[in-house]
């Protein structure tokens, strides 16, 4: 009879995908990173103190404790192993104009369809899958509008396939 191996590390193996980030985001990670790493010595004190209560394994406390240093030690490899992996994205249009990582586009949206449905216009950045907000008009690469506009130059039109339908966005300018 053979005895299962314990796993030491619940970690996925490392993503060896790039993270694309503004130096703003790039910033953002770090500062997070620094404050992390300054509550460290706190969260371990807090385990070191609560281990000290006794038997361990009826130590709610201590398991508390113990839970939080994992889960910040987790988040410390986490950012670490992203800002290994991370590419700046410039800001402004690609060669001739084109959208690309950074870029921010107006677009011009029809509403109700036909020659009688008016037109909404919309501004949009073009960023990594890490820094998306679409409330504040910043949207992924890899979202269903931000790879329909890709590539195209102002002047096109974009299709995007909806819930409802095929939704059309005129680019109007990039930037």
């Amino acid at each position: 009879m053979q005895i299962p191996r314990r796993q030491w590390s619940r970690r996925p193996p490392p993503n060896y995908e790039p993270v694309y980030l503004t130096p703003e985001g790039v910033a953002r990670l770090k500062a997070r990173l620094e404050r992390l790493k300054h509550s460290l010595p706190d969260v371990i004190a807090e385990t070191s103190r609560t281990s000290a209560y006794g038997d361990r394994s009826d130590n709610a406390e201590y398991k508390e404790a113990k839970g939080i240093l994992r889960r910040t030690h987790g988040q410390i490899f986490n950012i670490e192993d992203q800002l290994k992996r991370v590419v700046l994205i410039p800001s402004g249009a690609g060669v001739a104009g084109t959208i690309q990582l950074g870029s921010t586009v107006i677009v011009e949206i029809k509403k109700g369809g036909g020659a009688s449905g008016a037109a909404v216009r919309k501004t949009f950045r073009v960023l990594g899958s890490s820094e998306t907000d679409p409330g504040r008009g910043r949207i992924s690469h890899t979202s269903p509008l931000g790879a329909a506009l890709m590539g195209h130059r102002a002047g096109d039109v974009a299709a995007v396939q909806a819930p409802g339908g095929t939704q059309e966005y005129k680019i109007i300018e990039v930037k």
